[in-house]
């Protein structure tokens, strides 16, 4: 796990720790010490840490003009033992959202796990976005399945063309255009 980075190609579009509004503005980063860790698996030391001892993020991209964020997550989603949600929601979401970002695309292919405990926080969120949408794409389709058995998808939006974005050859408002896209055919918008 310790060779997974973060996607980088970005980096000359935006970078969190130099933008004032992120809450990991002025964070700096090592690339030999490797502190943090999901289950004794050394992670990059890119990956932001958000307070979960098992997830962690990276905000990849956020256009604060049309309001919205990209965050790619590496790790175990565990709502059920250390409320992971709370920990996206509290420490990035609500800072993001307190900037008038209502429209957020989570990257999900390196999450292992979900497990489930309660709505609240993603209900809170999905109050918050109001207009906007919360977009999975490319979780694994077993994290998917626990989503989706425990009604998560009531929240975020996943399945279909979302399961397979090729995010990697755009440029983030590319991938934004085309989960946007996907959207508006899904929820009648467009």
């Amino acid at each position: 796990m310790h060779e997974i980075e973060p996607y980088f190609n970005w980096r000359l579009f935006y970078t969190a720790e130099q933008d004032r509004h992120s809450p990991f503005y002025k964070r700096s980063y090592s690339e030999f010490y490797f502190t943090n860790s999901v289950y004794d698996y050394a992670i990059h030391p890119q990956w932001d840490e958000i307070g979960s001892e098992t997830l962690y993020l990276k905000i990849l991209y956020v256009d604060y003009e049309t309001g919205f964020a990209i965050i790619e997550f590496i790790g175990e989603w565990n709502d059920a033992i250390s409320n992971d949600i709370m920990f996206v929601k509290r420490e990035v979401i609500d800072v993001l959202t307190n900037r008038g970002i209502n429209k957020f695309i989570l990257i999900g292919e390196n999450v292992l796990n979900f497990h489930h405990d309660g709505d609240d926080y993603y209900d809170e969120w999905f109050q918050d976005v109001e207009d906007g949408w919360i977009a999975a794409i490319n979780f694994q389709e077993h994290v998917l399945r626990e989503m989706r058995d425990h009604n998560i998808d009531y929240y975020l939006n996943f399945g279909g063309e979302l399961d397979d974005l090729p995010w990697r050859t755009m440029e983030p408002v590319g991938v934004f255009n085309a989960v946007k896209s996907i959207l508006d055919k899904r929820l009648g918008a467009g």
